[in-house]
Formats: structure tokens, C-alpha cells, sequence
């Protein structure tokens, strides 16, 4: 999902229909150019993707594979890390492939580089797609794409550390009450929560629940509600109740901790449900300050089509689109929530335990949300890098947003 260090943990290591996963994103090869053929059967089609660790033997590589025979196609799949996807795409063009599988926060780069032709250019259908996930791939009103499907995070727990603690979950509704069960976890000898913090668009990612929570907004990061969330977070790490290691951890290294049995809480995703079903923990969406869930971010690639040379190709391009993204097959093969509500149903006629993230999905945000575009990255960056500045005891969490806000608002 974020950058290559981040470990694609928001998108794959399980690739089974009934369990929702992540890929681990690791360096790859970049990626090649299109063919110049032209749009008809039996013809080449190229597609590029972030999945460097899918092999052809993957149920990911396999779908390309059956819906290419299916079309009586050729679709010449090409895999590259996720970080280098704008790079990669803005080197290649005017010969640009036929699809591109983008991380979402990435589609407003692209579309802002004129490289990626709008729904409306290329005719592809979207009606059938859930609106909020939907609303990722989307700038001043133009949509750029159609998600594969999508991911997000929520609030596990251990159900024998918070008995053995007095903890009942019914009582965690906002970050006082959530802070009160850290507490009584912590001084029954256990370990409160674990979280990433890390100083990558992935500390942002699991942020942003805390963030919107509060009822803060991305284009005021030194808001009140912004600094109340931040010192929920720096308060947590001054009186022990979250690790330290939360400034280093990906998901991936936060999950592992929560593995051992000694925490409480985890802010993590739905990418870990098989092992959190194994080990016996439950989950709830996180909770916002007005005793509702608060929005977590979306994760997950958008199918985008490119600008082409010849038009003609798009009419193959949108089959080969509706083809990943219909029903469950391309959300079951990369571990994500369908975007579509028959993709839906068809997850959870296999597996009906899917039904808390599917709920989760449903109320979940775009990072990209409030029209922000290629304005993201950079506010992104300024976030996280207050989290860490105030976390690390650098700065209190009012001058660390207030300096995020002067970066931000300078790169515009």
C-alpha cells in the first residue's frame, strides 16, 4: 500500500477467498513498456502491478490469466514495487500500458500528470462500486479508475488479557475510556497497545483513525481536535501504556509484537484476520471521540486505465477491468474486500465471519478524501513527521502540528 519499507501489509499474505490479506511489497525490477498493438481479439495487452511477490503460480497471477483466456487475449502482466509505480508510469509514457494497478493515494499523482484517462474518457462503468471506496480514485469530479478492492484497519484485542485485567470491551467507546483499559491492562501486569508510528506514509495510515476520530481535518493538521489526538498518542508512550518500539514498527513488526500474547490492544488490519481467528482475538473498529467508530482509512490499488495512443484499446482495457473487479474473484486473490456489493455477498456466503470488515469498509475513509488530490503526499509527510517529532519527545504535540501545518501549506 505505502511505500516499499511499509511491507505492503495493506494488501496481502493470505490470498485465500475466504480470508482477507496483504502483500509485502519488497524491491523489484521496474517495470517495462507497453506492446503497440491494437485493441482486438488475440491481441497483446499489457498490465503492470505492485506484486513483485506474486508469481505466476499466485491466485493473483492466475486470474489475469483466466480472465485473458476468457477475452481470448494476451495480457502480459508485468510486476514492479509499489514505490516506484508514479516513476515508473511518468518514464514510460507516451508508451504507457493498458492497465495499471495503483496504490490509490497514488491515482491523483497520476491523473494530475495527465497520464491516466478519466471513466468518462474510456466509458468503464462504475455505478456497481461502493461510493466511499470508490471516492479514492476521484478528483474535482472525475474518476481515474475502479479499486480492486479494498482494505482497512480497526482495534484488535485479547480477549484473555483484558478479562484476566477486568477489562470489559463494551465499556472502550472513546480514548479516555480505551486509555482507562490500557491502564487497568498495564497494572495487571500486561502490555497496553501497539501501533505503527513509523515515519512513513504507513505511521500516517494508522494515524488517521485517531486523526479523524477527534474530528480533525487533513488541511488543518495544528487544529484542536488535531493536537488532542496526537497527545492521545504521546501520552500513551509517556506512561508506558505503548511501547517505544512504536516509532520503528511497521504493521508487520506491531503485528508480531501483538502475536506474543502480552498486549492488550493492536491497531492493525484486516490483512490479519487468519491469524488473529487463530489466535483467538477479536476486533472492533477503532473508536472516535463522539462515542461512534471513527473512519480508518482505506487501503488497496485502483485498475486505472492510461492515456493510449490509440483509443481503440480502451474497449478491451474496461473488459479486462470488469473482469478483476466484478464479483469477488480479483478481491479474493489479492485478500481484499470486494468493492462491489454482489463481491460482497459472495465473500461471505464462504466465509460469514468477513461481515465485521465488510461493516468496516463500508464506514471506512479515503486518505484522499475532501477532494485533497496530489495534495496528500505532502500533507501525508508533514503528518507523520509531526507523530514522530512529538512521540520521541522532540517537540509537544501542539508544535509539532503547528510546524506540520507551515510545511504543508508551504508546498502548495
Amino acid at each position: 500500500m505505502i511505500d516499499s519499507k511499509k511491507a505492503r501489509y495493506l494488501g496481502a499474505a493470505v490470498v485465500a477467498a475466504a480470508v482477507i490479506g496483504g502483500a509485502t511489497a519488497c524491491s523489484g525490477t521496474s517495470l517495462g513498456t507497453s506492446s503497440g498493438s491494437t485493441g482486438a481479439a488475440g491481441d497483446t495487452y499489457t498490465l503492470w502491478d505492485p506484486y513483485p511477490d506474486r508469481a505466476a503460480s499466485s491466485d493473483w497471477a492466475k486470474a489475469i490469466d483466466e480472465c485473458a483466456s476468457d477475452l481470448g487475449i494476451t495480457i502480459k502482466r508485468t510486476a514492479s514495487n509499489t514505490g516506484d509505480t508514479v516513476k515508473d508510469l511518468a518514464t514510460a509514457a507516451p508508451n504507457l500500458p493498458d492497465i495499471a494497478l495503483v496504490d490509490n493515494p497514488k491515482v491523483p499523482t497520476l491523473a494530475a500528470a495527465g497520464l491516466l484517462t478519466t471513466t468518462k474518457d474510456n466509458g468503464l462503468d462504475v455505478s456497481n462500486i461502493q461510493a466511499n471506496i470508490l471516492t479514492a480514485g476521484q478528483v474535482d469530479g472525475k474518476t481515474y479508475g475502479v479499486p480492486v478492492g479494498a482494505n482497512t484497519l480497526g482495534l484488535y484485542y485479547n480477549p484473555t488479557v483484558l478479562q484476566a485485567a477486568g477489562v470489559d470491551i463494551s465499556t472502550v467507546k472513546d480514548a479516555a475510556s480505551l486509555t482507562a483499559a490500557l491502564k487497568k491492562v498495564v497494572a495487571a501486569g500486561k502490555k497496553g497497545i501497539t501501533f505503527s508510528a513509523v515515519g512513513t506514509e504507513e505511521g500516517t495510515f494508522q494515524f488517521l483513525p485517531w486523526f479523524w476520530g477527534a474530528g480533525a481535518n487533513l488541511t488543518k493538521l495544528d487544529s484542536p481536535e488535531a493536537t488532542a489526538a496526537l497527545t492521545t498518542w504521546t501520552d500513551w508512550v509517556k506512561q508506558g501504556l505503548a511501547p517505544n518500539s512504536v516509532l520503528q514498527n511497521t504493521q508487520g513488526t506491531s503485528w508480531q509484537e501483538f502475536m506474543t500474547g502480552s498486549f492488550g490492544f493492536a491497531e492493525n488490519g484486516s490483512w490479519f484476520k487468519a491469524d488473529a481467528d487463530k489466535a483467538g482475538y477479536k476486533v472492533i473498529q477503532i473508536p472516535g471521540e463522539n462515542g461512534e467508530a471513527a473512519p480508518a482509512p482505506t487501503g488497496g490499488e485502483f485498475i486505472t486505465i492510461p492515456v493510449q495512443k490509440d483509443a481503440s484499446r480502451y474497449a478491451t482495457s474496461i473488459k479486462i477491468s470488469k473482469c478483476l473487479t466484478d464479483g469477488d474473484t480479483g478481491a479474493n486473490a489479492l485478500g481484499y474486500i470486494a468493492p462491489t456489493k454482489a463481491g460482497q455477498d459472495a465473500q461471505l456466503k464462504v466465509d460469514p465471519t468477513l461481515q465485521f470488515w465488510v461493516t468496516a469498509a463500508a464506514s471506512a475513509k479515503p486518505r484522499t478524501a475532501d477532494n485533497l488530490g496530489a495534495k496528500y503526499g505532502t500533507i501525508s509527510t508533514a503528518l507523520y513527521t509531526a507523530v514522530q517529532n512529538a512521540l520521541s519527545n522532540g517537540s509537544s504535540p501542539a508544535d509539532a502540528l503547528a510546524t506540520a501545518q507551515k510545511a504543508a501549506a508551504a508546498a502548495k
